[in-house]
């Protein structure tokens, strides 16, 4: 599967900065010693980075940037675009340049390229177990502190849906905000007369009788915590009788997915895509 053509970039502007952080920690005090030591300055080399397994691609422009705020003459040709599956032995770009600038660079640009292809192949991989069940696949804000915007615009480049960036875009009622309410209705009703209309409003529940009080409250959206399938099916159904927006969460692992799906929530929330996917083994090569 492949979410390209709907894939809008993130521009230049805001990645320069995380790269230059990035490789400003890897360059030390000293900068790249041993490419110093052993290759002569005006050496130059071609190299490839090459995909040494399936997946799908998401960090091509972090790697470019990687190598070329190095070296700004290093021509980056890319072969693929984020968002885009590819092959084991696919070549996703040719890199050519001043030796010493592109080995200085590989590291920062492999990793930012390996992790987050690594969340855009596990996100392409539950969206595509679920296909035809009309649910959204979800991220969470469980990210790596500072590296949120990149990892969940991995999950779109697999074709996933972002659920909100922060504290700040939306409000999501939790189980921990209701212990200071005085009870549901409460929390909905101050919620929505702090940020206005525009702002969705969402309150996780666990059980069916807090979810009939969330309905009732006025609430946009549903988080449905911790249910097991037969209940999340009621839920669902509930939840589009009002036309409200329902969401599956809690500990949902790749085994349960299609299970979840079949129930008829709008939305699977899994943590571990940005948490605990897998990095996609990524190399940069140099080909006789």
């Amino acid at each position: 599967m492949s979410s390209e053509n709907n894939l809008l970039p993130l521009p230049d502007t805001l990645l320069r900065p995380m790269v230059e952080q990035a490789l400003s920690e890897d360059l030390g005090r000293r900068g790249d010693v041993t490419s110093a030591a052993v290759i002569a300055p005006d050496k130059t080399a071609k190299l490839f980075l090459i995909s040494r397994e399936d997946g799908v691609i998401a960090g091509m422009d972090l790697a470019r940037l990687a190598f070329q705020t190095m070296d700004p003459s290093v021509r980056f040709q890319a072969e693929i675009q984020d968002g885009q599956a590819v092959r084991a032995g696919q070549t996703l770009a040719a890199v050519e340049g001043n030796a010493r600038a592109l080995l200085a660079a590989e590291r920062t640009a492999l990793n930012y390229l390996t992790h987050l292809s690594g969340i855009a192949t596990a996100t392409d991989r539950a969206v595509a177990e679920v296909a035809g069940y009309n649910v959204d696949i979800v991220c969470s804000r469980k990210t790596i502190p500072l590296l949120r915007v990149l990892q969940k615009y991995a999950v779109r480049a697999g074709g996933g849906v972002n659920h909100r960036m922060g504290l700040d875009d939306a409000i999501l009622i939790k189980d921990n905000h209701l212990a200071y309410c005085d009870s549901i209705a409460q929390a909905v009703l101050q919620a929505k007369q702090a940020v206005g209309p525009l702002t969705c409003v969402e309150i996780e529940v666990d059980t069916l009788a807090q979810l009939d009080e969330a309905i009732a409250a006025g609430a946009e959206r549903i988080l449905l915590d911790n249910m097991d399938d037969e209940t999340l099916k009621e839920a669902a159904n509930r939840c589009h009788t009002h036309t409200i927006y329902c969401e599956a969460s809690g500990g949902i692992g790749f085994d349960r997915l299609k299970r979840v799906a079949q129930t008829g929530v709008d939305g699977i929330a899994l943590g571990y895509l940005t948490h605990s996917s897998r990095s996609l083994d990524i190399g940069l090569d140099f080909v006789a």
